[in-house]
């Protein structure tokens, strides 16, 4: 039996979804448009504040100043832990990009929906544009970073290249999530409403602000499931680059590039194939 043939040869179906490669394709060619409507929105985002950018450092800087009153002075978590300030700034930093790409990249279609609806083009940008703006608030919290490092006595190191390696997996881990949560928050937006509940646990469950190993050691599979979470694994590398006495071992850099690499492989290809429904909702 023969297929009908298109009465309009050559022509597609408005807003189909286009093969993976050809997607592909298309969202390389609009790069600098990525780079630089995440550069622009990451300034807008501030502008009606008084302090305006400022507080991409001063929220973390607040959040650390009370986790170090509360569970460092107060709840006494700081046991196995050497340099206190020091670890728990890199935790409070570090992580802070996952939940910023996390609950983003659910609003990065919702809030768009107007974008969305007027121009055709690959609708990754806007995810990719929310990971991007978080990856350079934590570029820029390196301003604050490295001063508290020095002074709370951590030496500069040439082990501190290693958080080359390190952001870039962890960059590759906050696309995919931010790519996954991005299609389901488009399709079910009281998604951003529970996320910020979820990275809450997570946080607790990723050893933010206080030794995993310290805890749970002699746990057996809860000790297996907090140390191969992917908050923990991404946190490990950076304490690893960046502090005295934070060992990485093999087994943790190969779950960050599993982590990585997996993540951003399947939620790509989950993003990619509810393209044709963005802005439909």
């Amino acid at each position: 039996m023969t297929e009908p043939v298109s009465p309009y040869p050559g022509l597609q179906r408005a807003g189909a979804r286009l093969p993976v490669d050809e997607y592909s394709r298309r969202l390389w060619d609009r790069r600098w448009f990525v780079i630089a409507y995440s550069s622009a929105s990451n300034s807008v985002g501030y502008e009606r504040s008084f302090l305006g950018q400022a507080w991409q450092l001063l929220t973390p800087m607040l959040n650390i100043a009370v986790y170090y009153l509360i569970f460092g002075l107060l709840l006494h978590t700081n046991r196995g832990v050497g340099n206190y300030i020091a670890f728990l700034t890199v935790g409070v930093f570090f992580f802070s990009f996952c939940t910023t790409s996390l609950v983003s990249g659910s609003r990065s279609i919702t809030q768009n929906l107007g974008l969305v609806r007027a121009l055709q083009f690959p609708r990754a940008v806007l995810p990719i544009s929310t990971t991007l703006m978080a990856l350079l608030q934590l570029l820029y919290s390196l301003v604050v970073m490295v001063p508290i490092l020095l002074l709370s006595g951590e030496p500069l190191r040439a082990q501190w290249l290693e958080l080359v390696p390190a952001v870039a997996l962890q960059s590759m881990f906050c696309l995919g999530l931010a790519l996954a949560v991005a299609r389901i928050g488009a399709r079910v937006p009281d998604t951003t409403q529970v996320l910020p509940f979820v990275s809450r646990v997570w946080m607790y469950a990723s050893g933010v602000m206080y030794s995993v190993q310290a805890f749970v050691t002699g746990h057996g599979w809860v000790s297996t499931i907090l140390t191969g979470n992917p908050g923990y694994v991404y946190l490990a590398l950076a304490r690893h680059a960046l502090l005295i006495g934070s060992p990485a071992t093999p087994r943790t850099w190969l779950l960050a590039t599993a982590w990585a690499v997996g993540t951003l492989a399947v939620s790509y290809l989950y993003f990619w194939r509810g393209e044709e429904v963005y802005g439909n909702v």
